[in-house]
């Protein structure tokens, strides 16, 4: 995608990365949204249904934009190097594509995990549990399966016959995927929409602001708080200024006969209360996967690299520059077998040695976050390398150029930032699964696509900083488009140090989390077996 906006559109790398920055944090952050949607509104058939209709209408239109010349602004004049800038209209027409298909992406994201799990829970029975776990993990695998066809055979495809064929068979793809997914309707399990615990959490937040001049006592048993049926806690004193929602200040106004809330946006229960304790209190340790994560996004670059850089295998077979993304998907996939090795090998060392043996979620995240940062430092030196090869071989003013040097030299970082993704992601995932109530894992599941939401925000805000920056004084960008011009290994260097200062950081939440209750799990009885 960079490539095309780069060549056909005009476009300055800045401008690119951007517009990809900024689709892939709406991408990331639509399913949220749409999760509440479906859930409280149009249930998630109708919702996977309309995102299939979406992502077909902009994959679509993208299409269009191969087939129209009017669409793009006019080829450059290989003459003069003149290049004609796109026009508003286009650059409207573009960005509508990538809207479109940002919500459609929602629309399925947010439900079709869901969605299949609903049709397995009636059929399994006693077999539900692992009926389920296969199908989360075939769920997950025919993701990067498909990514990898993408990044292979479908970019190949588009590198030998053109933009017209290869943007043309994902939108083939995509209608043959919404036909089959309509036609199928009858044989579906269809739950009715109903409201979620994000509603919940937002009327805690409701109700502690509407009774935010109530002064709640310092001893809790003073205090008439609303229960939960079938509950006695006693809401906890961290964070007390949201304790005011459960408080009960009139009970024949506040409660109806039955002992319900009469208004829930202005009196919830102690465990709605404690439930957005909890998401308060994991922010900063989600917060610490931030820059990482603007490290995961750093997709636009490596491609402008290989593009510039020897691909070739053999005497005939050359790999396209935005296939290599295929490495970092790889990668991932090497780490399915480190979590076969946790799950089964790492269990079995325990009861011969007798003790656990185990790393913490939080203990891969850190090392999660120390491959982010090694992989940052190789990828600075790596681009210093391959940029004064092109000064020295004279093609300072020529990025399109093939250089001497064999793309070989860009796999270390890749396969540093897959294994660092795939740690963080499993890692953080266990995370909140393993510290959030039963009645929030659906908050957990989000949390880690609202992170790389947020961090391509992020990525876009730092880049944008950086390019004006150094520009200052006339100098040319260091993320300049002619990347042998350019210095995007200082670009890299700095998001090497943010990425240090960032574990440091992550030290100091972590110990201000505490124990969690991974850490109490691990926390055993002499002669107390796992199960007990």
């Amino acid at each position: 995608m960079i490539l095309y906006l780069t060549r056909e559109y005009h476009l300055k790398m800045t401008t690119g990365s951007n517009i990809i920055f900024l689709w892939s944090a709406a991408t990331n952050f639509k399913p949220l949204l749409s999760a509440i949607v479906a859930d409280i509104f149009v249930g998630r058939f109708r919702m996977i249904l309309f995102g299939c209709v979406f992502s077909l209408l902009g994959m679509a239109l993208l299409w269009l934009t191969t087939m129209i010349p009017q669409t793009r602004p006019p080829p450059c004049d290989e003459s003069s190097n003149n290049c004609s800038s796109a026009t508003t209209l286009q650059l409207f027409l573009l960005c509508s594509c990538f809207g479109l298909m940002s919500i459609g992406a929602g629309g399925t994201r947010s439900s079709s995990l869901a969605f299949g799990a609903d049709q397995l829970k009636k059929a399994g029975g006693r077999r539900n549990g692992w009926i389920l776990e296969s199908y989360f993990s075939w769920y997950y695998a025919s993701c990067k399966i498909s990514v990898l066809i993408a990044s292979t055979c479908i970019v190949h495809v588009q590198e030998k016959m053109g933009w017209q064929v290869g943007f043309g068979i994902p939108v083939i793809l995509m209608f043959l995927s919404a036909l089959s997914f309509s036609l199928a309707s009858p044989c579906y399990v269809k739950l009715k929409a109903k409201s979620t615990l994000f509603v919940e959490l937002l009327q805690v937040a409701v109700a502690s602001y509407r009774k935010r001049h109530i002064k709640p006592s310092t001893e809790s048993s003073n205090m008439i708080y609303h229960h939960q049926k079938g509950s006695s806690i006693l809401p906890s004193e961290k964070l007390r200024f949201l304790n005011k929602a459960c408080i009960i200040v009139d009970p024949e106004k506040d409660l109806t006969t039955d002992g319900r809330a009469a208004d829930p946006w202005t009196l919830c229960t102690i465990n709605q209360v404690e439930d957005l304790k909890t998401l308060v209190k994991v922010i900063p340790l989600w917060s610490t996967g931030m820059i990482m994560s603007v490290n995961i996004s750093q997709n636009s670059f490596p491609v402008l690299q290989a593009n510039s850089m020897n691909r070739r295998f053999g005497s005939s077979f050359e790999i396209p520059a935005g296939s290599f993304g295929m490495f970092t998907i790889i990668s991932i996939s090497i780490i399915i077998w480190i979590a076969l090795y946790d799950r089964v090998f790492l269990p079995i060392v325990s009861k011969i040695m007798g003790k656990h043996v185990h790393l913490s979620a939080r203990k891969r995240m850190a090392i999660g976050m120390l491959l982010s940062f090694v992989c940052m430092v190789v990828t600075a030196t790596v681009e210093a390398k391959r940029r004064n090869l092109a000064i020295r071989e004279g093609y300072s003013d020529d990025s399109e150029t093939v250089l001497d040097m064999s793309a070989l030299w860009l796999l270390p970082q890749l396969y540093l930032i897959g294994f660092a993704e795939a740690l963080s992601a499993v890692a953080q995932n266990e995370f909140y699964y393993s510290e959030f109530p039963l009645s929030m894992k659906s908050i957990a599941s989000t949390l880690f696509l609202l992170e790389m939401s947020v961090a391509n925000l992020v990525a876009s805000f730092l880049m944008n900083i950086i390019d004006k920056l150094s520009k200052r004084g006339g100098k040319e960008s260091w993320i300049s488009t002619n990347i042998n011009k350019g210095h995007y290994d200082y670009y890299y260097w700095v998001l090497a140090g943010l990425s240090m200062l960032n574990m440091i950081y992550f030290l100091t939440c972590t110990k201000a989390y505490g124990p969690g209750k991974e850490d109490e799990k691990e926390i055993t009885l002499p002669g107390q077996d796992e199960q007990d």
